[in-house]
């Protein structure tokens, strides 16, 4: 089922105010399909694919 928010609508997207960049970006991606089959791929790969992955999402992960 289609949520049927007004995408236009400032109000319909108050609670985002608050919400950092990284929050927001990090909202966006994890909803991506290519991402999330990406991520599942990584999963069973060799640690050197991370950096790929980094640059082709723009991520960065802690040390």
């Amino acid at each position: 089922m289609m949520l049927r928010i007004g995408w236009r609508s400032s109000v319909a997207y108050r609670h985002m105010d608050g919400v950092s960049a990284a929050s927001f970006a990090w909202q966006y991606v994890r909803r991506d399909e290519e991402y999330r089959r990406d991520f599942q791929n990584l999963k069973h790969s060799a640690a050197s694919q991370l950096e790929a992955f980094s640059q082709r999402w723009g991520l960065r992960f802690p040390a």
